[in-house]
Order: C-alpha cells, then sequence, then structure tokens
C-alpha cells in the first residue's frame, strides 16, 4: 500500500551531503508545573492537576472516553497497514513470522517488557507525523527495543542507525555522547530518514522505504528497476532484495498483527500506561549521574537506564543537551537544581554563569586561559554560555 506523507522535511544542513550516506546504508510529555526554560523547546506546556494532558489539549468532556486506557490500545487505533497484507502478494510471507513469532510467546513477552520506557514516547511522535502506527514497533524488529544494542556492522541503537546515517542525520558521538544511543534524538533521526527517503525517492511509498531503511536505498533502487523492466508495479512485494530486506516489512507486519489480537496468539504484554513516562530536562551545569537521581529522588540504575546515549559518570553542559528523568521525578530535580549547591569535588574551584558572563571575562577572573576553560567543559561555541552552567576552572 502506498502512504503519502503529509509533509517535506526540512532543516537538513544538506540534502545532497546527505544522499551519500542514505544511499549506501541501511540503518515526556507528563503533568508538571517544571519551568519551561528547564525542558525541552518541544515538551508541551503543563498545568498542576493536569494528569498528564497537554494544556489546551480537546475538551474534557470529549475526551472522557475517547482516551485508550493503556500504550497498546492506543498503539492498534493507530494501525493502518493491517488489512492490507492479508488478501495481496505478502500474505505468506507475513503467516510465516506470524507463525515464528507466536511460537514462542515468551519472546514477545520479554521484548515488549523492553519497550515500557520507550513505547507511548514514540507512538506520539509516529501519531505526530501521520505515519501508521506500525512504524512504532520497527524497534522491536531492529532491535528488540534495547537501546544498547550494536550490530556486527556498527549500527546501534533501538533504530540501529549506522555512523555514516547518524552522521547525516545529526546524532553527535564523542566521548561523552553517543547520539544513536538517545532514544529521544534517535528516534526523531530515524523518522526524519524514513519520510526523507519516501519522499525523495519513492513518491511516499513508505514500505519502499521502510526497504532502503534496511538496506540501503541504492540496493532499492536497483531492485526496483529490474522489477519495472520485467512489467512489474515496482512496490515492495514485487522486489527481489536480499533475505533481511525480503523479511523486514513481514517482520513488522507480523508483529503488529499479534498485538493486535494478543489473546490469539496466547501473548500477555505487559502493561504500559498511554501517556510517556519520562520527562525532558535541560542539562545547565555538570551533573554527575548519582547526583541527579538523589537530587531526582529515583535509583541511579533507573536513570542510566534512561539516557543510554550517555558514556561517562557525568552529564556536562555542551556535551549533553538534557537528561531524561521518570516524570514523577522530573520536577523534584528542576527544583534540586535551581536551589542546591553542588557538591566539593576535592576542591575543584567552579563558577557559575551569572547574565551577562563571556568566556573572556570569566577567564580574565580566574586568570586561566581562555582556550582552556573552553577545554575544559567542551564549550565548542564561546557565545553558548547559559545562566546557572557550572564550568570547572581546574580541568579535573
Amino acid at each position: 500500500m502506498t502512504y503519502h506523507t503529509r509533509r517535506r522535511l526540512l532543516g537538513f544542513a544538506s540534502t545532497l551531503a546527505m544522499t551519500g550516506a542514505l544511499l549506501a546504508n541501511g540503518a515526556y510529555s507528563q503533568a508538571s508545573t517544571l519551568p519551561k526554560d528547564r525542558l525541552a523547546a518541544d515538551t508541551p506546556a503543563f498545568t498542576s492537576g493536569s494528569r498528564g494532558k497537554p494544556a489546551g489539549g480537546r475538551h474534557f468532556w470529549n475526551s472522557l472516553d475517547l482516551e485508550p486506557s493503556d500504550a497498546w490500545s492506543r498503539l492498534r487505533e493507530s494501525f493502518q497497514w493491517q488489512d492490507q497484507w492479508q488478501y495481496g502478494a505478502g500474505h505468506a510471507r507475513v503467516q510465516h513470522w506470524i507463525d515464528e513469532y507466536s511460537a514462542s510467546p515468551h519472546n514477545i513477552v520479554a521484548i515488549t517488557k523492553r519497550a515500557r520506557p520507550w513505547l507511548a514516547w514514540i507512538l506520539e511522535r509516529v501519531e505526530s507525523r501521520g505515519l501508521p502506527g506500525e512504524i512504532a514497533l520497527i524497534p522491536f524488529v531492529e532491535s528488540s527495543f534495547d537501546p544498547h544494542a550494536r550490530s556486527r556492522f556498527g549500527a546501534a541503537g533501538l533504530w540501529q542507525i549506522m555512523p555514516r546515517t547518524g552522521d547525516a542525520l545529526g546524532l553527535r558521538r564523542n566521548g561523552a555522547w553517543d547520539g544513536r544511543l538517545d532514544v529521544v534524538r534517535s528516534t526523531q533521526a530515524a523518522l526524519d530518514y524514513i519520510e526523507l527517503q519516501a519522499d525523495q525517492w519513492y513518491e511516499g511509498d513508505i514500505e519502499l522505504s521502510l526497504a532502503a531503511y534496511n538496506a540501503g536505498a541504492g540496493t532499492v533502487n536497483r531492485a526496483r528497476r529490474i522489477a519495472l523492466s520485467r512489467g512489474h508495479e515496482g512496490h515492495y512485494w514485487d522486489l527481489e532484495l536480499p533475505a533481511e530486506t525480503m523479511d523486514y516489512v513481514p517482520k513488522l507486519l507480523a508483529i503488529a498483527a499479534i498485538i493486535a489480537e494478543p489473546e490469539r496468539y496466547d501473548v500477555a504484554l505487559p502493561e504500559i500506561a498511554a501517556e510517556p513516562a519520562f520527562a525532558r530536562v535541560r542539562v545547565t551545569r555538570t551533573l554527575r549521574l548519582g547526583e541527579a537521581a538523589r537530587l531526582a529522588g529515583v535509583p541511579r540504575g533507573q536513570l542510566a537506564d534512561l539516557n543510554p546515549g550517555l558514556r561517562s559518570e557525568s552529564a556536562r553542559p555542551g556535551q549533553v543537551r538534557e537528561l531524561l528523568v521518570p516524570v514523577d521525578g522530573a520536577e523534584r530535580l528542576v527544583t534540586a537544581l535551581d536551589t542546591v549547591t553542588p557538591p566539593s569535588r576535592g576542591g575543584d574551584a567552579i563558577h557559575v554563569v551569572q547574565r551577562g558572563d563571556t568566556l573572556s571575562a570569566i577567564a580574565t577572573r580566574h586568570a586561566v586561559a581562555i582556550s582552556d576553560l573552553a577545554r575544559w567543559n567542551d564549550i565548542q561555541r564561546v557565545d553558548a554560555l547559559q545562566p546557572g552552567q557550572q564550568l570547572t576552572l581546574s580541568g579535573r
């Protein structure tokens, strides 16, 4: 089935620079009173007592019986492909994977449990783009919903993004951070990638774009030219592709079919709330993970699990934009960051950035070189200082 995307992607630094990587490579919102300037830019406005619904949403009376009770109900409502495969060319291929998956229902349960922190948020992003809900299950096929997953070919994260593709999509990698493992950034990038390819190569055909996500657009385009030369229409189901890619869309449709009717396949899906389980809190000063967990009142391991992109014990402004925090602890963390003096680190000197401070003025005030100050704090742009940001003055 052809699905026409609703908007043309904009905002990539250079579409031409990105095209080479795409051809070669296959692949929070909760009610709160958090200050807006401490939340990510795309976090909805919140009001106290709104129980997880963004202010200005649907009328209360209209939403009473319309809100899905959990993420699975919401996901089923967003499915768009459940009829098209049952009577078309893909029936046997999808049924094969339904049989394979349903033979081990405990594996489905284990994987879907790993989806618990992420599924509702990913589904929100898929819905906001008007994409089929089945797209939210790509991490099931790609990584078994393991954000730390890495392939032998170098792909990483929930969406198994290759290094060159990640670079083209703006997913930063350095000693402190891997954007491919950051679920928020990688989800946005993966959906951009799928929509871009559908728009650029396939006149909005998402199934062909998914094949290209797996095998690379060059491989799919060659197979499509061959299919067209043989009198076929050039849809996904017409193509002769590598075995993994031939199975890619059938696997996605198969797990969606099982989730659509879990009782039929003796699968007990874990409970997952319809609203996202985390909030996004901006990093405005150097913050050790253990300290952040203590201030938020959550276990350190839980905070670490929500931030798989963090590759060191500390989150520093300029290296890490934000931390994902369990929604029940986010407000507490922001309040603490605004009021609690950070602990001493063995005598390290700290400067707290004030409004109007410049890197040059701070360096002069503390008798350190500007270049050292920038290097110690991984500052790439001298005009990027933020009030409240904490700078180490010793490099230790």
